[in-house]
């Protein structure tokens, strides 16, 4: 995957239309987009000037996500990535949240729409679809300047959420609680078993968390990193000392329903999309918001501004992408 699609074919984006073949591999783009452990939790039906998009509930990790919250966000980042591959292909896209009450997993319509012209702001985020990857290794100890800052905020604005970074004293609080997080959830029934699921390794396998996409301990116990279970490659260290001041960002949206969370994702995606583009790494730590209680203390329920999702910031060494599963898996009939 090293981008998005650009139509072929101008007559078509004349006539505001775009073939199924150019909406096909615009799915394909969508389906870059991150999800919890790699779940890749969507499918898509491609119809003559739409494409509708599904929450595959069989993919659902019912153990950290019962509610399907971030199943949800996850569906949400791929509508992103799915709107920003049509509108890099010549049209806009326009989009339509849970377009028939009676099928609730048809949670995204995204029509095709009148034509019009790329903008290098659109191509610069349809190049990042590529280039993004969760990147779980030490960041440099370096501040973020603070135009970068503001892009990102205004990214989650442009989607109809919130961006705040943390204090220092914001962060170190953050963190705490994650890590208190982190180890509440490994002591969940069924946990070990979920997480085998999407990290067995298997020859072939084309979704889930590969050895290559794991970091190393922080030495200094600082960031929770996730414990995939997993050996490492030789070549990596089992530890490392990861920076010890992260940038961390609290992604909110101003409700805590279905549609908020495919807001939520959409925004996500294309915060992660910006920091990609800025030459940004980024980590998803999504421990805080899995358990209800510590979610309630990163919500502030006075202006109704609901946590979603924590993210560290910063420069870091390129990684390798995760594995994708096919076009013909997740396209419906």
């Amino acid at each position: 995957m090293t981008g998005t699609v650009t139509a072929g074919n101008r007559s078509f984006v004349a006539a505001g239309t775009l073939p199924r073949t150019v909406l096909s591999e615009c799915v394909r783009t969508a389906t870059a987009a991150p999800s919890l452990h790699n779940s890749q939790p969507w499918r898509f039906r491609v119809g003559d000037d739409h494409v509708d998009v599904y929450a595959d509930r069989g993919r659902q990790l019912t153990v950290l996500d019962p509610t399907g919250r971030e199943l949800l966000i996850s569906v949400g980042a791929a509508v992103f990535t799915l709107r920003l591959a049509i509108r890099d292909a010549g049209c806009l896209p326009v989009l339509t949240l849970f377009p028939d009450p009676q099928r609730p997993d048809l949670v995204a319509r995204v029509s095709v729409g009148r034509p019009a012209a790329s903008t290098p702001g659109v191509a610069s985020l349809a190049l990042a679809v590529g280039r993004r990857h969760t990147n779980r290794y030490p960041f440099a100890d370096t501040a973020l300047p603070a135009d970068a800052v503001e892009r990102l905020v205004t990214a989650a604005h442009l989607e109809g959420a919130a961006l705040a970074v943390a204090s220092p004293v914001g962060r170190d609080a953050i963190l705490g609680m994650s890590r208190a997080a982190d180890r509440r959830l490994r002591e969940r029934d069924g946990y070990d078993a979920e997480l085998a699921r999407w990290t067995k390794p298997g020859r072939g396998r084309q979704d889930g968390v590969p050895v290559t996409a794991i970091g190393p301990w922080d030495a200094l116990e600082v960031l929770p990193v996730r414990d995939f279970a997993l050996p490492r490659r030789d070549r990596d260290p089992l530890t490392a000392e990861f920076e010890p001041h992260p940038t961390i960002v609290v992604l909110a949206t101003r409700g805590d329903g279905p549609e908020d969370w495919l807001r939520a994702g959409q925004a996500l995606q294309r915060v992660l999309l910006t920091a990609t583009g800025l030459g940004l790494a980024t980590t998803p730590i999504s421990q805080p918001v899995e358990l209800p209680a510590v979610r309630a203390l990163l919500t502030d329920t006075g202006t109704g501004a609901w946590a979603q999702m924590v993210l560290r910031v910063g420069y870091g060494r390129p990684v390798p992408a995760t594995p994708r599963r096919p076009l013909k898996d997740v396209l419906l009939g």
